[in-house]
Order: C-alpha cells, then structure tokens, then sequence
C-alpha cells in the first residue's frame, strides 16, 4: 500500500526562517556564559556539597539502594571465585613486571578496594592486567637490569627486588598522577581514540609479547630479558639458541600444566551459562604443583625455578623511587594510557550488556587513586582486567560490592597462606600467564568480519598489529594510533563530491551515481559534499566543484569578456536612466539574471547542500568567496542550503555575504530550487509555497 503526502507552505531562506521560528532573546556571549559557568559552579550548599560527594564516592549513591536479598548471594560468589582468581594471576603476572611473586598480590589487593569505592563499573573487575605488566617490566628491566647468576637468598638478591619494586611503584604513582590530572582536566573523551581495531589488535600482539616472554620460564632457561624494539625477535632468537639448555622437568611440568589449563579453560568458556562458578583451575594447578615440588624437592632435584619466600602480613607504606620519574615519564604516559582505555572499554561493555552507565571521567578519578595510593605499598600500576571481569560478570556479580569479597580472599591469603607458596615452580605460573592469554588469541577470529565490514578498519588492525609485533608495545601502539587518525584525516581531505537529482513528484533529492531514475533540475546543479570543509581538503573540494561546473580559468576569462562586452553596449544604448538607490554589482535583479543569452542545458545557478558539511574554517570560508566570486564572473549564480548554525556563523563572519545575497541561503534544498525555478518563469511574489 502506498500513500502520498503534499505539503504546502512558505519558502523559508535562513532570515525567514529565524524571524519566524527563532529565539526572541539572544544567548548571552562566551564571556558572559563563562561568567555564569563559574558563578554556578562556585555556588556552595548543603545539598550541592552532597550531591558532589555523591558524584565523586560512588558507593555512597549506590550501597544506601543495596538490594540485599537479591543480590548479595551473586555478589558473594562471583567476588569469592575472582580472589581465588587473583592468587595465581597475581603472582603471575609479577613475574611479567620482574618483581617478585609477593607485590602482584598486594596489586590484587588495594586496587580491588579503591575501585569499590570510587569506581562505577558494577562488573569491573581491577588487579594486575598482563599487558600493563609486561610493559611495566619493560621499564623495570631498563632501569634495573637483574644479572643472569645471582643467589636469590642473597643479600643483592633482595637489594635488587627492593630497587626494582621501588621502580614499578614509581610508575604507578606516576601514571596516577597522569589520570588524576586528566580528571581534573576532564579528558576522559581520550579514550575513545583507541578504537576497538587498535584495542583488539594492540592486545593480541601484546599478548604474544607475553607468550615470548615466557618461553624460558616454561623451559626453564635462565636469559636476560630483552626490551625496547624488535624485542619479541630478539627473545626468541636467544630462546632457540639456548634451546640445548633446556631444563626438562619444568619442560614436563609445563606440558603438564598446559594440558590441564587450556581444556578446563575450554569447558569453562562454553558451558559458562550452566557452571553456577568457573572450575578454579588456576588455584587447584598451583597447590597440586606446589604440594608435589615439596614432596619431590624438585627444586634442589632437578634445579627447578620456584617462588621463594613470600612474607605475610602487610606491606609497611613507602615512597617509590621518585628519582626515577624523567627516565619513565614517557613510558609511563603509554602504560597510562593502555590501562585506562582497556578499563573504560570494558566497564563500557558490561554497562551496555546491564542497561546502565559508566562516567569515563570518574573511571579516571577512580583509576587515578587506585594506582596513587596502591603504590605506596609497593604494588605495580593495575588496571581493569579481561580475564576476571569476565569471570565476574558470568559468575553473577550485580555489583562493586563483590570487590569486597575479592579483596577479602586475597587478604586471607597475605595473611595466612602466602609462606604455603614457597615451593610454587615459577614454570607453573608462566603457564598460567600464557593460559590466560586465549581470549586475546582469539581475536583473530574477527578479522574476516571486520575485512567484510570495513577495508579501513581492518588495515588499522593489521598496522597496529604488526607495529606492536615488530617494534615494540609502546611504540607499537603509538603507531597504531597515528595511522587511524591519518585514515580519518584522509577520508575528510577525500570526501566525495556528488551531483544531486530530484525524485519525481518528491521533495527528495540523492546522488545521481547512485539513483539512476532521479533527474537534474534543469539550469541547475545541486552539490553535495560529504565531509568538512577545511585548511586541509580546501583544494580538493575546489577541484571536484570546479570539474564539475567546468569552471576553467579559460572560461572564467572569456565569459568575463563577453559579461564586460554586453554591460558596455548597455551603456552605450541606455540614455538618461533613473537609477531607484545605488547600484549592487554583486546583485543584480533575479529577472536581469534569468534572461541572460543562455541555452536551455546551461548551468545558471549552483545550489550547494550543506546538510553534511560538519564545520567550516577560515580557509574553507574564503574558498566559498573564492568559489562565488569565479561563478559570477561566468553568469552562475550560488545558492546555500541545509547549513548548521556553526557554518553559517562562520561563512558570514568571514564576510560571505559580500559575495552573496543573504536572500540566496535556504532552510531547505527544495525550497531552494522552487525558488531558482519561479525566478526562471515570473516575477516573485510577495507569497510563494513549496509543493511537492
């Protein structure tokens, strides 16, 4: 069934339109809009105090609303099976950061407990996240290289962790110090140039960084840990050489561990909706390992890597490394980075999922403390992390109070349980480190979606991909996003420029590339441009507009010759003329326009629709005086429609409309062209309509 729909009503040119339909009163100026900005944030109140509160506390808007009966039984489990989580991934992911396995468990820690408080993901899960790790290590090992023969028991040995630790709390402390003055700044808008192609691809080639860098805790090989570029090759590179040296029980045990991990992880994965709780696969490998390594002396045996002393109780509150923060600033600031834009992205996902919202300026306060505060007990920078907050979320968790019982598992065991892990083979948790990492694998799995969806997107995946594999993690990523800022920069410099034609009997207007049955107006070429017109496509979008009105300096010169020719014998035939006022060279009568000498098939007027010019500069102003003053010269009129304010603020400050009559920019492409036609066949009228 189909319907048709007339519609009658004035022609609306901008003036027009805003007498009729605009604000009587004017908005007050930047100035004076800033004034009262500052006046009403300056404003202090019982009721303001608290609501701010409120806004920068989060778990007091939140915990007073607790729906006990209901949520507390999912919140308990989903938190109690993430600490359990936090042991083995803790340690883990210490051995990345080249501290010892004690610190990634205060890092699961304290973080857990301020996220709580100041955080708004209900599903975030924080602690030590792999990637960060791995290149916080990358800093660590710059700064504090560890010699290759050293007695762990010695008093170097602990001089040396002690130097390393102070350096991995330094960029935590700094990279909090970045997100609070962020916070404060409001830039929480940053994130959202790490577009889902580079996260995807920047953690998929961090994690086969991580993988690499395992290798020789899974052979058991003792090496020095390679850093800056081409890193990953160079590990490997030293990996095969040494391959002859290969430790065999902490090869077995890595089989071993690897063949129990990565199915059980499997089953974990797919029958997540049946599962109340995850299989704690990684805490039930660490104690049979650690139990089998007492039982068997593995490591006085067969000279395996262990754990070592893991102290109990708490760590005593200490600066970090304060010297250190002109030779880490730079790497701390692509750590900062990372780590937000992986927590954002995830609290975003999961409040998507939830039907609520995150706020990303608060996630950087909440991070920002975190990483502040944390670090002043020795822990490295942590962040949200993939593994557990999916846990988190398939486990139940409603919200942040689960952190209580995640922080309340890892208390227990620093406290109580952590000397158990003396005889923990490291090779057990290099396993655990590289298990973890099969989400980030699979990301794979997505690249002929995205080649099927978007060539742009897809090649920024691959560059980002292969910068981080082949370079390094910071730099890796720091190309990633230059390469897809350059993508959006050339597809604004290389918008397309298309002809539009009218539907018939509509007041619909389309590309005629595109639709075959729509036809130009005749004596009419109506533009569209795809994209902002600015410094950096202002040549471009005048070679496109030039090829398609013809407008060659060539023409403008001769059709400049005949204008003067034909203006000159008006003169010399006009006699004693009245002239009504003074005379506008620039606008001269719509009538006079219309009967120039021109054939039926000539361009006489070009319409430009502006509905998808975002912005407009002061280069791209003056190219629209530039484009005016050329169309005039050749007898073609400029018409304007579908600006936005900004636009047209821009154009007519610039002093456009010297160039051209204000009477010539329309609400509408249609009432533009019912315009230009009536003036082509009768004098205007005081009232005129558009009908479609």
């Amino acid at each position: 069934m189909s319907a048709s729909v007339a519609v009658y009503r004035s022609i609306y040119t901008e003036d027009r339109f805003k007498q009729a339909y605009g604000s009587e009163e004017k908005p007050p100026g930047g100035a004076a809009r800033l004034r009262g900005r500052l006046a009403e944030s300056c404003r202090c109140s019982r009721r303001a105090c608290l609501h701010l509160l409120k806004e920068r506390v989060p778990i007091l808007n939140w915990l007073p609303r607790y729906r006990l009966k209901k949520w507390i039984l999912g919140d308990t489990i989903a938190g109690l099976t993430v600490g359990i989580l936090h042991i083995p991934q803790g340690m883990a992911f210490a051995l990345l950061t080249s501290v010892a396995p004690i610190f990634g468990l205060y890092t699961s820690f304290f973080p857990v407990v301020l996220y709580m408080l100041f955080g708004t993901g209900r599903h975030v899960s924080t602690g030590t996240f792999a990637v960060v790790s791995l290149m916080t290590g990358s800093v660590v090992e710059q700064l504090v290289p560890s010699p290759l023969e050293l007695n762990a028991s010695s008093p170097e040995a602990a001089d040396l962790q002690a130097q390393r630790i102070g350096v991995a709390s330094a960029v935590a402390l700094l990279s909090g110090l970045v997100m609070l003055c962020m916070f404060g700044l409001q830039l929480g808008f940053l994130s959202t140039y790490l577009s889902e192609p580079i996260v995807k691809a920047f953690t998929s080639a961090a994690a086969l960084h991580v993988t690499v860098s395992q290798l020789q805790s899974m052979l058991g090989l003792r090496l020095a840990r390679h850093t800056g570029t081409f890193s990953l090759f160079k590990t490997l590179a030293s990996v095969i050489e040494n391959l002859p040296h290969t430790n065999v029980a902490e090869l077995l045990i890595s089989l071993v561990c690897l063949a129990i991990l990565v199915p059980v992880k499997e089953i974990n994965m797919r029958f997540r909706q049946r599962l109340r709780t995850p299989i704690p696969v990684e805490i039930l490998t660490v104690i049979i390992a650690t139990g089998v390594a007492y039982a068997s002396s593995l490591d006085s045996t067969y000279d395996i890597q262990i754990v070592g002393h893991i102290p109990a109780g708490f760590p005593s509150p200490r600066l970090p490394a304060l010297h250190t923060f002109p030779d880490i600033v730079g790497d701390t600031v692509a750590i900062t980075f990372v780590g937000y834009a992986v927590s954002v992205s995830l609290a975003m996902i999961y409040a998507d999922k939830h039907g609520y919202s995150i706020h990303p300026n608060q996630e950087l306060l909440a991070h920002g403390i975190s990483n502040t505060v944390s670090s002043l007990f020795t822990c490295f920078p942590s962040s949200a992390t993939l593994a557990t907050t999916n846990i988190l979320e398939s486990a139940g968790g409603y919200t942040q109070l689960s952190g209580l019982f995640t922080s309340l598992v890892v208390l227990i065991v620093l406290l109580l349980i952590g000397p158990l892990f003396y005889f923990l083979p490291k090779a057990v948790l290099a396993c655990i480190n590289v298990a973890s990492l099969r989400q980030m694998f699979l990301q794979f799995q997505d690249l002929p979606d995205l080649w099927r969806i978007s060539k742009i997107d897809f090649l920024v995946w691959m560059v980002t991909w292969l910068s981080v594999v082949v370079l390094n993690v910071d730099l890796g990523l720091a190309i990633g996003v230059v390469f897809s800022m350059m993508t959006v920069i050339c597809r604004t410099q290389r918008a397309g420029c298309s002809v539009l034609g009218r539907a018939s009997n509509t007041e619909i207007y389309r590309p005629l590339e595109n639709h075959s049955k729509c036809y130009e107006v005749p004596g009419v070429k109506i533009l569209n441009y795809n994209g902002p017109i600015y410094y950096g496509n202002r040549s471009f979008f005048r070679e496109e507009v030039s090829k398609l009105l013809n407008l060659t300096p060539e023409r403008i010169r001769s059709q400049e010759k005949a204008m003067k020719a034909l203006e000159k014998r008006e003169r010399e035939s006009t006699v004693n003329t009245v002239e009504r006022g003074v005379a506008n060279t620039w606008f001269p009568s719509e009538n006079e326009f219309f009967k120039l000498e021109t054939s039926e098939n000539d361009v006489q007027a070009v319409l430009i629709d502006c509905s998808s010019v975002v912005f407009v500069d002061v280069a791209g102003a003056r190219l629209f005086i530039q484009m005016c003053t050329e169309c005039q010269k050749v007898g073609v009129r400029v018409y304007l429609a579908s600006c936005n304010e900004s636009v047209l603020k821009i154009l007519t400050s610039s002093g456009l409309m010297n160039y051209i009559n204000p009477q010539h920019i329309f609400v509408t492409v249609h009432d533009a062209v019912v315009y230009i036609q009536q003036q082509k066949e009768k004098p205007p009228e005081n009232t005129t309509t558009v009908w479609v």
